[in-house]
């Protein structure tokens, strides 16, 4: 009886604690002018030298744990390196803002949701069904423009994904990644280039359209792959409530 309070005590304060982080990220947008921020702290880590690369990663995955979008940072990362090492740069980071968004949704609210899972089969299947083909939907949805990136660290983080499958399948972000950091590569000065005012060439255009294309084509794949599993874990369930 202790314990089982204890229980609901801990999944009571991690959801209060995901709350406060939520209102706390609504009032900073709110009240503060976060492009303004992101701006002024780009042009200062230009002026780091040699020591630029690493506080823009840190950053990075500042903006990827509080929801702040990445492509204006993906952009700016491309005028702040240049396509190589900018695309080297924004990888790591995106990739490490995945994982520490990841691990906070696992162990901040995964115990509260796989409790509410237990009480609903159908759910609970579909869950078990994503553990085992992780990392391809994983993949699909990184490749798919619907599916917001920092919404998804943290929702796949209370799934049965492993941390493995999840970093595999998170590759997929990887196509956008380059074409981003092209765009911001052509800039010539950070504080011109923004979601509204990007450098155009014939190159670019063509590069938005492949990453359209694929972007379709892997949200029609991930639409029909999960109906698939979700199918075969509920006829799963079905059968061994038979049994």
């Amino acid at each position: 009886m202790v314990q089982l309070t204890k229980y609901c005590f801990n999944s009571k304060l991690k959801l209060v604690l995901i709350g406060g982080l939520v209102v706390l990220m609504i009032i900073a947008n709110k009240h503060f002018d976060i492009r303004e921020l992101l701006q002024t702290t780009l042009h200062w880590v230009e002026s780091l030298g040699v020591l630029a690369p690493i506080v823009y990663i840190i950053i990075y995955n500042l903006a990827t744990v509080l929801f702040i979008p990445g492509s204006l940072l993906t952009l700016k990362g491309g005028c702040l390196f240049g396509l190589v090492w900018g695309s080297i740069y924004v990888t790591i980071a995106a990739m490490f803002g995945a994982i520490c968004a990841f691990l906070i949704g696992r162990y901040l609210s995964r115990d509260w949701v796989c409790k509410q899972i237990e009480h609903h089969a159908k759910f609970k299947a579909i869950n078990q069904a994503v553990k085992r083909e992780g990392w391809k939907i994983v993949l699909l949805t990184r490749l798919s423009p619907i599916f917001p990136f920092n919404l998804l660290n943290y929702l796949f983080g209370v799934t049965q994904v492993s941390i493995k499958d999840y970093v595999l399948g998170s590759i997929g972000m990887i196509p956008a990644t380059v074409v981003y950091v092209y765009i911001g590569s052509l800039a010539r000065n950070l504080a011109t280039v923004n979601m509204s005012n990007q450098p155009t060439t014939p190159e670019t255009q063509i590069a938005k359209w492949v990453i359209r294309i694929i972007g379709l084509i892997a949200t029609i794949a991930v639409t029909v792959y999960l109906t698939h599993i979700a199918k075969k874990a509920l006829d799963e369930t079905v059968v061994q409530e038979e049994v």
